[in-house]
C-alpha cells in the first residue's frame, strides 16, 4: 500500500484543486506575484472568512504514579523519568494524534500545539514533529505552533529549515508562534536565563532573515555565528508565515509583540488580566503606527464539553492537573530562575517560595474558576451560552480552545472535540460574525510591521 492509498490528503499533490502552479493555488487560497510585498492575496472559502477557532490539548502524560509527584513536591525539572512508562506514552502519542486528525473530521479549522520538557504535564518535547505528520495527514486546518522556545535553539537556522518543511508539507497552513520557554526548560536545556530574552529576540531575527532573504549570508550576531546562511528549504508562504506571540503574565513580551505587529495570544488568563493585556497592547500598536484590535487579539480557554453537565464538569476537574491540584508541578524558584524574568515577576515568585503570598499564577477552586469563566464547562448549549459571554467581554478575534486533560478518557475527548466541531464551534462563527470578531486572515493583516506602509523598522537584537 502506497503513500497515497494511506493518507487521502496526497492526492491534491498530484492535481485536482490543491496543485501547485505558477500562481500557488491550494485550499482556495491564490497567493498572487503582484501582491504588494507582505500582503498575501487569496480567495478564501466562507468559513475561513470568520474568527480563527483552534483545538489544543497539552497532551499530558497521565499514566504514571501521581503519589510520587506528590511526594517529591515537583513534578518538573527534578522529578525523576524513571516513572515514565514508554509503553503508555506510545498509546497516548497515537491517541492524541488521532484527536487531532479527527478534529480535522469534525470541521475544526486549526490545531494548536506547543512543547515542554522534563515534566509529564506535556508529552510533546518537540512541537515540530506533531506539526510535521499533522502537515501530511491533514488537508485543511491551520497548524498553529504557540510554539518554539526560541533561547532553546543552538541553531535557530535549522529551525527555520523545520518550519519552512512544516509549511510546504502543509501547502501553506503553518502559523509558527515563537515562545521564550517556562524558566526550568532554560536549566533543563543548559541555556543561562539571564541571557533568555536576548536569545529569543536575536532568534527570531536570525529565523526571518533565513525566511527573507536570499542567501548566502553571514550573520554576526550577540549570541549566534553563521559564516554561512544560505538554507535551500525557505517557507511557502511569503514574504513568511504569520508570527504569532503567545504568553502569561510578561508585559515585556506583550509590547515586543506589539512593537511588531504579530498578534498576541493570552494564555488561559482572567477576563481582567486579558482586558489589561488588551489595553498595553493597543496602546504600543497605536505608538507605533498601526491600529491593535480583534484581529490582533488571540486568547487560550479551558473549555470541555460533554452530552450531560455532571460528566462535563467532572471532566472538567482535571484541568487542576496544571494547576497543582494533583502533582506538585514546578519548584517556584526553578520556575524563575535568577535572570530569567523581570524583577518585578522574580519578586512575586520568590515571596510565594517563602511563604509570604500566594502563588502569582494561582487558581481559586474549580467553583471560583467555572463562575469566573476560567474554566467552562457543560453541555453544548450551556457552554456556548457562557462563551457568549466571554467573547462580549474580550473580544478575541482568536480562539484557542483547550479541551482536554488530565485523565479524561480517549472517548471522552473525542466525545468534547465532536460536540465542539458540530454544534459548538458552528454558533462561535454566527457570534464572531455578529461582533466583527475577525481574524488575521479576514482582514488580511501584513504579517508584520517590516510590511506596514509608513512603520519604521523596529530594533534588531543583533548585528549582521
Amino acid at each position: 500500500m502506497g503513500f497515497a492509498q494511506l493518507y487521502p490528503s496526497y492526492d491534491y499533490w498530484r492535481g485536482g484543486p490543491g496543485r501547485l502552479s505558477g500562481d500557488a493555488i491550494f485550499y482556495g487560497r491564490v497567493y498572487h506575484p503582484s501582491a504588494p510585498c507582505g500582503v498575501q492575496r487569496r480567495i478564501t472559502p466562507e468559513t475561513e472568512k470568520l474568527m480563527q477557532l483552534m483545538y489544543f490539548t497539552e497532551q499530558p502524560m497521565s499514566a504514571y504514579p501521581a503519589d510520587e509527584g506528590l511526594k517529591f513536591g515537583a513534578t518538573a525539572l527534578m522529578f525523576s523519568n524513571k516513572y515514565f512508562d514508554p509503553v503508555a506514552g506510545s498509546r497516548l502519542y497515537n491517541e492524541y494524534l488521532e484527536h487531532y486528525i479527527y478534529a480535522e473530521e469534525m470541521g475544526i479549522e486549526g490545531f494548536m500545539l506547543n512543547e515542554h520538557h522534563n515534566a509529564p504535564f506535556c508529552m510533546q518535547a518537540k512541537c515540530n514533529i506533531f506539526a510535521a505528520i499533522l502537515a501530511a495527514v491533514t488537508k485543511e486546518a491551520k497548524i498553529i505552533l504557540l510554539g518554539n522556545p526560541l533561547p532553546l535553539a543552538d541553531n535557530p537556522v535549522r529551525l527555520a529549515e523545520e518550519l519552512s518543511m512544516i509549511d510546504m508539507i502543509s501547502k501553506g497552513r503553518l502559523v509558527s508562534g515563537f515562545v521564550r520557554g517556562g524558566g526550568q526548560e532554560q536549566l533543563a536545556a543548559g541555556v543561562n536565563p539571564a541571557f533568555n530574552r536576548e536569545r529569543f529576540q536575536e532568534a527570531h531575527d536570525l529565523i526571518v532573515a533565513a525566511w527573507t532573504r536570499q542567501g548566502p549570508f553571514r550573520w554576526e550576531g550577540t549570541h549566534y555565528h553563521h559564516r554561512v546562511v544560505n538554507p535551500w528549504a525557505v517557507p511557502l508562504q511569503k514574504p513568511h508565515p504569520r508570527v504569532w506571540i503567545p504568553g502569561v503574565i510578561s508585559p515585556e513580551t506583550v509590547v515586543w509583540a506589539a512593537q511588531r505587529g504579530y498578534p498576541y495570544i493570552a494564555l488561559n488568563t482572567p477576563i481582567d488580566r486579558t482586558k489589561r493585556i488588551w489595553e498595553i497592547y493597543d496602546n504600543v500598536a497605536a505608538e507605533t503606527g498601526f491600529t491593535g484590535g480583534p484581529d490582533y487579539h488571540g486568547m487560550l480557554k479551558q473549555i470541555h464539553v460533554a452530552e450531560t453537565e455532571e460528566r462535563a464538569l467532572a471532566n472538567a476537574a482535571q484541568f487542576r492537573w496544571m494547576q497543582g491540584e494533583f502533582t506538585g508541578l514546578a519548584h517556584p524558584v526553578w520556575s524563575t530562575p535568577s535572570g530569567y524574568g523581570s524583577p518585578e515577576n522574580r519578586r512575586a515568585f520568590v515571596e510565594f517560595a517563602s511563604g509570604r503570598s500566594k502563588n502569582p499564577r494561582y487558581r481559586p477552586e474549580l467553583e471560583k474558576q467555572l463562575e469566573d469563566l476560567m474554566i467552562i464547562a457543560g453541555t453544548p448549549k450551556q457552554v456556548i451560552a457562557k462563551l457568549r459571554i466571554l467573547l462580549e467581554e474580550t473580544r478575541p478575534g482568536i480562539l484557542g480552545v483547550w479541551g482536554n486533560d488530565g485523565n479524561v478518557s480517549h472517548e471522552d475527548a473525542k466525545t468534547c472535540i465532536r460536540l465542539l466541531g458540530q454544534e459548538v464551534f458552528p454558533a462561535l462563527r454566527e457570534m464572531a460574525t455578529e461582533l466583527d470578531l475577525k481574524s488575521p486572515f479576514e482582514t488580511n493583516q501584513p504579517v508584520s510591521v517590516d510590511y506596514m506602509s509608513g512603520i519604521q523598522e523596529p530594533a534588531r537584537a543583533a548585528a549582521e
